[in-house]
């Protein structure tokens, strides 16, 4: 149980390092990523208004009649493009990457992949 302690807090003090510079505002939005054992959330959040502006996740209706696998890269990319196309569906192109203090590797990793495939820039 310690290990799993460790790495938890470990992730938190990552993410404080990295939000205490990054901001997202109307122009150019945050897009945060969350990753559980056993599913991925987006969100594209306005930190000036406190706004979610656009969110997506394995959870979504949308996602789950495709009948994908919840906790894999697959289902990652899916995510980041669903989260794109709202986005661009709404005039947000340009956004802000926080990957929330998890490692650029694996699912968070695929999620920017798919989220840039299907346009946005970050």
């Amino acid at each position: 149980m310690a290990n799993r302690t460790t790495r938890y807090i470990s992730r938190l003090k990552r993410k404080k390092r990295i939000r205490k510079n990054m901001v997202g505002t109307p122009e150019r939005p945050r897009l945060s990523v969350f990753r559980s054992s056993t599913h991925i959330y987006a969100q594209i959040i306005d930190d000036i208004d406190g706004n979610t502006l656009v969110s997506a996740s394995t959870l979504d209706p949308e996602f789950t009649a495709t009948g994908n696998r919840c906790g894999n890269r697959d289902a990652a990319v899916a995510i980041g493009k669903m989260i794109a196309g709202r986005a661009l569906g709404k005039g947000i192109t340009k956004v802000v990457f926080d990957r929330n203090g998890f490692l650029y590797h694996g699912r968070v990793k695929a999620l920017s992949d798919g989220a840039r495939e299907a346009g946005l820039q970050f």
